[in-house]
């Protein structure tokens, strides 16, 4: 039975943001439409949700692509996916209420029909909704499960964060700082996010535009080297790290955001054989595989917000109509944090 009164006027149809185009290389505007969408009746067991802020992804621009890949490419002429956060304006489930806050995947469009079971709540008792598309949720939870889990940080450990001014980046370094690291070292795109870098607590940072990666790492690191490297960015940054990791060093590598648009291979890592004589573990990851340490994360990460130990950076675009571009954006490092569009 619906929990929305008589009198609620519920809306017909919704704006959402359609894959037009496979982008060739770089996204462009035109790989892009708005379109207004019918919303389907309400179901036993669904809500409706309006959604209050979406997230763009790195991850996302592989999805662009038909190829076969962990998860399934962006169909034409539909909806894209993604993370969002928003408001139950009606129910027919139990579980959930009028007024419940939650996280779901069917971002890019304003309102949403989806089973109740695919909703998650948001605790906005713990911080405000838009944390749990970012430090309280996926983005937070990559952060700590590929430090901890994957790269299995350990007290004493020196790290090194690739794409640190980043949403994920930018938790990485100070989950580890909060952890006991000797040192972290992050790398950025420009001397802002740098600055931003050291006031979030980081020992050491560097503009990649400022030299060859493997030299500005290797004097930020010293004599002691790294003992960790969480890897967003791959190609130069991987050579790099791998160049200046200890034996018996762990990398984490969670993305590879210079290698999203190309459309010629890789040149680097051209040193992976170091990864032999060093005995060094290198494992991929996707946090889709981690979920079982949600509940764990947020009780610790909400700790961290509350006292302080943790800050989180938000970069905000406004109007669904704006989302492609903000992903674009993104994707030319524009953001500092987290990524979202506010609607």
């Amino acid at each position: 039975m619906s929990t929305h009164t008589e009198t609620t006027v519920l809306p017909a149809a919704t704006r959402e943001i359609q894959l037009a185009s496979r982008p060739h290389g770089r996204p462009v505007p035109e790989n892009f439409r708005s379109a207004e969408t019918a919303l389907p009746e309400l179901q036993d067991g669904q809500v409706l949700v309006r959604n209050l802020f979406i997230s763009v992804d790195p991850y996302m621009r592989g999805r662009m692509n038909d190829v076969k890949s962990y998860s399934a490419p962006f169909a034409l002429d539909i909806a894209m996916e993604g993370g969002a956060v928003g408001e139950v304006i009606a129910s027919r489930s139990p579980d959930r209420k009028v007024g419940d806050a939650v996280v779901h995947s069917l971002g890019w469009r304003e309102y949403a029909v989806l089973d109740a079971g695919a909703t998650s709540p948001a605790r906005t008792d713990l911080a405000p909704a838009s944390a749990f598309l970012g430090a309280l949720g996926m983005t937070g939870l990559t952060a700590y499960a590929g430090l901890l889990k994957v790269a299995d940080f350990k007290a004493g450990d020196a790290v090194f964060v690739s794409g640190a001014a980043g949403a994920v980046g930018s938790l990485v370094g100070q989950i580890a700082k909060a952890m006991g690291a000797s040192r972290v070292i992050g790398s950025a795109g420009s001397p802002e996010k740098v600055a931003r870098l050291l006031e979030l607590g980081f020992d050491a940072a560097f503009n990649y535009h400022d030299g060859p990666v493997v030299d500005q790492l290797s004097a930020a690191a010293g004599e002691a080297g790294i003992d960790v490297y969480f890897d967003n960015v791959g190609g130069e940054h991987l050579e790099a790290a791998l160049s200046v990791l200890n034996v018996g060093g762990r990398v984490a590598m969670c993305g590879a955001i210079a290698q999203y648009n190309s459309t010629e291979p890789a040149t680097a890592p051209r040193n992976l054989m170091l990864a032999i004589g060093k005995q060094l573990t290198l494992k991929g990851f996707l946090v889709g595989g981690y979920w079982q340490h949600m509940s764990e994360f947020v009780q610790t990460m909400s700790g961290w917000i509350a006292d302080g130990t943790v800050s989180y950076d938000e970069t905000i675009v406004d109007g669904l109509e704006n989302a492609p571009q903000a992903f674009m954006d993104l994707l030319d490092g524009a953001n500092t944090g987290k990524m979202l569009v506010r609607l």
